[in-house]
């Protein structure tokens, strides 16, 4: 057996990145060009597209893949696309480019040339429209909405050409992978079948029972976790890497998982963002995206499982990767280990519910934490972690949406 195609008509991953001469000549050439100046998730999706996580996009969306994408989850040619991709710019700067031009873009952050692209459409959206379709809200509590609203006034649509990754490469050395990457990994461990475990959180013991039932299933599991921007008082990047290998080293049967890193910002966008999720893992070589509880969530905003009914909406063809459905995770005192709704029959007095934000919150507070919450070894790199920031973090615990 083989691993899933890469998304499209086409089945073929399309990585945008130039190399070598290619590289020199259009970096060169895009100097003398107009600048674009890129948010972090601009400049994450640019990345994704650069490495072909984004296949088959050959760049950022014009209007009629904008509509398509938010109002009914397909491109105009029919291609499935849960979330827009775009690239946005003031209104002066708009008026100021030519149909046709090719303009540089810039790192706003860094002020780094990341790439360059033909401007073929300029166009304006209702902001609010997309929120209410992506997002399910247009409150700009929610991060998310709040990235949207923020956006320049004019959309900017055309093919691109990727000319850097970034930091990512350095600062993530051994886990930040390409997708032509896991997919060799993959088939050099002779798996087929593979189970993307998303994370933006140093994964605790509900989390490590998902990944484990999902090794019961699949020949092996891509623990996949977002390296880009998340909301004040997440858990960066570098200090959930060492959290995940601390559990893979302790807790795993050796070659049974990976851990890798992808260069996106989160959205929060709950249910379309599982979609997501799902799409670019299919083109990292996955079978399954599991799917737990509030999957991309944030806040109040989705109900635990609007994730999982989501997949249940869109068509059967629209993407080889499938959910691995799993329903709310806990330890159970009475059960004497993890379990789920499916399989314990207790009360809710016997639980102890394990949660990513209660746990970000009781370190942070300098509360004890209860046994079975998450693994000593994790603790001790969590504990130093927070006993080492100047500046403590508000962090609101919710009554379903607790941090996945």
């Amino acid at each position: 057996m083989s691993l899933v195609n890469p998304h499209g008509k086409e089945k073929a991953l399309k990585p945008l990145l130039l190399t070598g001469g290619e590289l020199r000549e259009e970096r060169e050439k895009a100097r003398s060009f107009k600048e674009v100046r890129m948010s972090s998730r601009e400049t994450g999706d640019l990345i994704m597209l650069g490495i072909g996580g984004f296949s088959p996009l050959e760049g950022f969306m014009g209007q009629g893949d904008w509509k398509g994408s938010v109002d009914s989850y397909t491109m105009a040619d029919g291609t499935f696309w849960p979330i827009p991709i775009t690239l946005s710019t003031s209104r002066e700067k708009a008026d100021s480019l030519s149909a046709g031009e090719e303009v540089a873009l810039v790192d706003d952050e860094s002020g780094e040339l990341m790439g360059s692209m033909i401007v073929e459409e300029k166009y304006t959206i209702d902001k609010a429209h997309e929120c209410r379709e992506v997002f399910k809200t247009d409150d700009t509590e929610h991060p998310g909405v709040l990235k949207v609203m923020e956006q320049g006034e004019v959309n900017l649509g055309g093919p691109v050409k990727v000319f850097s990754e970034g930091t990512f490469p350095s600062e993530f050395e051994g886990i930040y992978m390409t997708p032509v990457q896991t997919r060799k990994l993959f088939e050099e461990n002779g798996w087929s079948t593979v189970a993307a475990f998303q994370t933006r959180n140093p994964m605790h013991r509900s989390h490590e029972y998902l990944v484990k039932i999902a090794i019961e299933i699949c020949d092996g599991v891509l623990i996949h976790q977002l390296l880009g921007k998340l909301k004040p008082g997440d858990i960066p990047a570098d200090v959930r890497k060492e959290c995940i290998n601390a559990l893979m080293e302790n807790y795993f049967v050796k070659g049974t998982c990976i851990q890798a890193g992808y260069p996106l910002d989160m959205r929060y966008a709950g249910p379309r963002e599982a979609l997501l999720h799902a799409l670019f893992r299919q083109n990292f070589g996955c079978s399954h995206l599991i799917v737990g509880r509030d999957h991309a969530g944030v806040g109040d905003f989705y109900g635990p499982f609007d994730a999982h009914h989501i997949f249940d909406e869109i068509p059967e063809d629209a993407l080889e990767t499938k959910p691995l459905k799993i329903d709310w995770t806990f330890y159970c005192y009475k059960c004497d280990g993890m379990a789920s709704m499916k399989t314990c029959p207790h009360g809710k007095e016997d639980r102890l519910s394990v949660s990513g934000t209660r746990l970000r919150k009781m370190l942070s507070e300098g509360e004890a934490v209860p046994d079975h919450f998450s693994r000593p070894e994790v603790l001790e790199i969590l504990k130093e972690y927070y006993a080492g920031l100047s500046e403590k973090v508000d962090i609101k615990v919710h009554t379903h949406a607790e941090g996945k």
